[in-house]
């Protein structure tokens, strides 16, 4: 249950002023040496008294006692002070001619000071695992359960007070612990030698809090879920009336104020430890979040000790590794040996153009030609003097090259000659044919089926046409490296308006 906002949250603050006017250092001087009388409980003083303690800090030399009560008066109409009348005697004639006044320490000024105190001690995110605070918060579940705050006045408020204290400790301790394993120093820090000596008191650290949060988490939840909610709202009453029974010179919330606070305290401790069913409890993600940084710190220390033994020589290891490699009598024992010793090895990528043999599906990768690849050495050592390599000479192979394209270029015109002789062609009319013309005719059967009118050119200016693309009829095309289902599809072959005017003027030119 949300709780509606106040007034008070959207108003400007006029108290917060003195922090950043341009006078700072002389608002913030007064303002500590009225907070630090507050806590000695002196706490109406006159701007001579204020302006002796300012002056015997010693930070502000030129400092004068009009400009203290300048800013005094400053500071009152901001609202960080409050004045009354000074009933006592003057002493002196100027005390008589001035405004005699007294200045008391108001209480949001009380409540900044307080904060800005707190504030000049943080180094870091600080926090501690306190596991002991999940047993208190146990504890004082089963009191309010077994209703032992109904014997005492004042019982109830004094288990609130502690149970939601410790709570609040919780969150906020092993939120800012966690946080601060989490920052870049704590990074820096585990990958320093000084860290191995220092992880053994972190990880039984870190282990303590877990051990302890798993062994008491089934105890909170247990007496929160049998912790009725008529329960509740009559224990959280009797928490409001024993508040609201304190005599206090302050105007108070009314008793309705005060039981919904009351209840969204207790609503945020449920959900902090069960979970509100959409998203998993923060019990739960503190768990996960110093379970993982037990796992970073273990990462760690090993890149620590491998990075420190990579400088110890391994010679016996490995002369003893060998002999034991040596006396294997079976490769599978020696590969088993390998596998153990050594893991699996690191993946190379290496680049290269994948010429199979054939498509076959079940054709296995170790039945696959190799590909060769010379590697270079990348030491920087050199190894004697080495002789300068000649350009080799690929004039031979370039020859041999053109003439095998030569030849298959002279096959397929050939090839297409014959088709446009025959005009037409069925995938069922054809018998076992090479892997080579499966390879046409299904890169036919692709360029076809994209194609808008279903037919397209060929470089050497022959239409092929599919007449038949819906067709239902199945037919196998048989090969030399294996059988392959497909539609029975038919192809017209024609020649293109070009070669056909090209040919007939070659015709025409013979006949002259």
């Amino acid at each position: 249950m949300d709780l509606p906002l106040s007034g008070r949250l959207m108003r400007n603050i006029p108290e917060l002023k003195y922090v950043n006017a341009d006078n700072v250092a002389r608002y913030r001087v007064i303002m500590r040496y009225f907070y630090e009388e507050y806590k000695r409980l002196r706490y109406w003083m006159k701007p001579e008294e204020v302006y002796e303690g300012v002056m015997r800090w010693g930070v502000l030399p030129d400092y004068t006692l009009d400009q203290c009560m300048a800013d005094l008066d400053q500071l009152e109409e901001w609202g960080n002070l409050a004045s009354r009348h000074d009933a006592g005697r003057a002493s002196t004639l100027e005390e008589y001619m001035r405004k005699k006044l007294q200045y008391l320490l108001k209480p949001y000024s009380i409540e900044i000071e307080r904060l800005l105190e707190s504030l000049e001690k943080v180094t870091g995110y600080g926090g501690s695992l306190e596991p002991t605070l999940f047993d208190s918060i146990a504890e004082k579940l089963f009191a309010i359960r077994r209703m032992d705050w109904e014997t005492e006045p004042g019982s109830a408020l004094e288990l609130w007070t502690s149970l939601y204290d410790a709570f609040k400790r919780l969150h906020e301790n092993a939120a800012d612990y966690i946080a601060s394993m989490q920052t870049a120093k704590a990074e820096e820090m585990m990958v320093t030698e000084s860290f191995l000596i220092y992880k053994d008191r972190l990880t039984h650290y870190l282990q303590n809090f877990v051990q302890a949060l798993q062994r008491s988490a089934y105890k909170i939840e247990g007496n929160l879920e049998q912790i009725p909610a008529n329960l509740r709202d009559l224990f959280l009453d009797r928490v409001a009336d024993e508040e609201l029974s304190k005599p206090r010179l302050e105007d108070l919330p009314d008793k309705e104020t005060m039981i919904a606070e009351l209840r969204h305290g207790w609503s945020n401790l449920e959900r902090w430890f069960r979970g509100d069913g959409n998203a998993p409890s923060e019990l739960a993600l503190l768990e996960r979040a110093t379970k993982d940084t037990i796992a970073r710190i273990v990462r760690s220390v090993i890149r620590l000790q491998e990075r420190k033994r990579s400088g110890i020589s391994r010679k016996k290891e490995l002369e003893y590794l060998a002999g034991w490699f040596a006396r294997m009598e079976r490769l599978e024992d020696a590969h088993e040996l390998a596998g153990l010793v050594f893991g699996l090895f690191r993946t190379r990528h290496l680049q290269g153009e994948d010429l199979r043999s054939t498509d076959r599906a079940d054709q296995s990768m170790w039945d696959e030609a190799p590909t060769t690849r010379a590697l270079r050495s990348r030491s920087r050592k050199r190894i004697g003097r080495q002789e300068t390599e000649p350009v080799p000479e690929h004039a031979e192979r370039k020859k041999r090259e053109r003439e095998a394209y030569l030849r298959r270029q002279a096959e397929e015109r050939a090839a297409m000659q014959e088709l446009v002789r025959r005009g037409k062609l069925t995938v069922s009319e054809l018998g076992v044919v090479p892997s080579a013309v499966r390879m046409r005719l299904l890169q036919w059967i692709g360029r076809c089926n994209t194609a808008p009118r279903h037919s397209f050119m060929t470089p050497e200016g022959v239409v092929i046409a599919m007449t038949n693309p819906r067709t239902e009829r199945r037919t196998v095309l048989r090969s030399e490296d294996g059988d392959l289902e497909l539609p029975d599809y038919e192809f017209v072959f024609s020649m293109g308006d070009a070669v056909r005017m090209a040919a007939a003027a070659a015709e025409g030119g013979r006949n002259e």
